[in-house]
């Protein structure tokens, strides 16, 4: 029998549409978005531990305010990514788009990684330290161990951060 062989060609304005910064400007979002909440939740729920516990134990205060830092810290991930997705998202020139699909997908896909990543570190972080300065006030000892907890919390935010970033520097371009 006759096999014919279809090829299809691939139109560049398939690869690059008009709608594709749409997801790149939506990575930018997210990441932002995201980490503020689980910063605000880590921020809040902890702020509420150092403040109860600050009642009976006032000079503990400032020692017990580091998962107020960390939780504050996941925010600045998130901003960071959306910074360079929001750089990196490039409008239209001379009626030809110059950001592709390829991109828009990379960039949004970045921005949930940091995004999601940080407010899962959020939510453990504002446990930890609403649970952790109200127990270490009661007992000095479990203070280290508070930290060491905190710290693998503020990692799954780390983690975000990193693949965030290997993620926005995935481009395809569209010439």
């Amino acid at each position: 029998g006759l096999h014919t062989l279809n090829t299809v060609a691939i139109n560049m304005s398939d690869l690059c549409p008009p709608t594709a910064p749409f997801f790149g400007f939506m990575g930018a979002a997210v990441a932002l978005i995201f980490a503020n909440l689980g910063a605000a939740y880590g921020t809040a729920k902890s702020g509420v531990g150092v403040s109860s516990m600050g009642v009976m134990k006032p000079d503990l205060v400032m020692k017990s305010i580091i998962p107020v830092v960390m939780a504050g810290v996941l925010g600045i991930y998130g901003l960071i990514i959306a910074v360079i997705i929001g750089n990196g998202v490039k409008g239209p020139e001379g009626g030809k788009p110059q950001y592709s699909s390829f991109t828009g997908f990379a960039h949004l896909a970045a921005g949930l990684a940091c995004g999601l990543s940080g407010m899962a570190a959020g939510i453990a972080i504002g446990i930890v330290g609403d649970a952790g300065v109200r127990a270490s006030a009661q007992q000095a000892k479990l203070y280290v161990g508070m930290v060491l907890i905190l710290i693998f919390a503020e990692a799954l935010g780390l983690y975000g951060l990193i693949v965030g970033l290997i993620l926005t520097s995935k481009e395809s371009p569209c010439n």
